[in-house]
């Protein structure tokens, strides 16, 4: 078997050197394959944005249950607001009552604020079951010789007389009337609303026609504008001033209180004798189309005045 030759070629070139070379492949004759053409520098083409979505795997999904809104049930009612309808205290001293354990509703004992009664349950307010009642407002355009006392001579007449066929309910009067004041007086079984025409800071006006023994000084009507101080209090009248078309004994007096006697204690002050008071209006309510001794239920327009007044 013959070695490869892997010996140094000696060949002599034109010059006469000698070189040395190693037997290579022999050199290409022109028949070698084409050169590969340059390729571009130019950037390559983004591919264009399709808006289709890629498809994802469609799973069928449940809809999301949503609760359904809690209707109030018009026949249920919070437990403070039956025991103040009831007329035993207001709504917010059955709160008081309620946290301390007087209160139960079907025999047990109730302490949740904002409970609320349902129809038939039977609750027992400190020992005693009470049942509600509805709340009603009687306006009375009282005569002479009736007083909200009772009391005292016997010319003198209760004015519940007057408004007993009205309602069953326990109509109460707002304020007190002695036998020779005349006017508007307002009755209801509302607690809430008593206790709050009671209140010294009572913003609601009434007005007063007072009819006096004799006539009415300006200077006095000056200084009653001004304010007057009775048992070390300062009062202060919204409005004073002498009844168009009447004797200077006549003047009408606007203001907060709903105290007759506190009209009374001005004028005698200012040593006048006070023959006749008679409330023309009290709290926006008027003796409109309501003769002496006659009375009528209020609007639900008109409560509602009461209440934000």
């Amino acid at each position: 078997m013959d070695k490869p030759n892997n010996r140094f070629e000696k060949k002599s070139g034109k010059d006469g050197r000698v070189n040395f070379s190693r037997p290579g492949k022999p050199k290409s004759d022109g028949s070698s394959k084409p050169a590969l053409p340059k390729r571009s520098q130019k950037p390559k083409a983004k591919p264009e944005a399709t808006t289709e979505k890629p498809a994802f795997d469609k799973r069928a999904t449940r809809p999301k249950k949503t609760a359904a809104p809690k209707t109030a049930n018009p026949d249920e009612i919070r437990l403070n607001k039956y025991i103040g309808n009831s007329g035993i205290v207001s709504r917010r001293d059955a709160d008081i009552y309620i946290q301390s354990g007087n209160v139960k509703v079907n025999g047990e004992v109730v302490t949740e604020m904002g409970y609320k009664v349902k129809p038939g349950d039977v609750v027992n307010f400190d020992g005693s079951v009470i049942t509600p009642e509805k709340k009603e407002y009687v306006l009375l355009n009282k005569p002479k010789n009736f007083t909200t006392s009772g009391e005292g001579e016997n010319d003198m007449r209760n004015v519940l007389e007057l408004v007993r066929g009205a309602s069953k309910a326990d109509l109460k009067p707002i304020g007190r009337m002695d036998k020779n004041t005349t006017g508007l007086l307002l009755f209801t079984n509302d607690t809430d609303m008593i206790r709050k025409f009671a209140q010294p800071n009572q913003k609601s006006a009434k007005i007063y026609q007072v009819s006096l023994g004799k006539n009415f000084k300006f200077e006095d009507l000056e200084s009653i504008s001004n304010g007057v101080t009775l048992d070390e209090h300062r009062l202060y009248v919204d409005e004073i001033s002498y009844i168009e078309g009447e004797a200077k004994s006549e003047v009408g007096l606007k203001l907060r209180t709903a105290n007759v006697k506190v009209v009374r204690a001005i004028f005698e002050k200012f040593g006048y004798d006070v023959a006749k008071i008679d409330r023309v209006s009290f709290a926006g309510l008027t003796k409109k189309n309501l003769p002496r001794g006659n009375y009528r239920f209020l609007t639900e327009q008109e409560i509602i005045n009461l209440k934000n007044s």
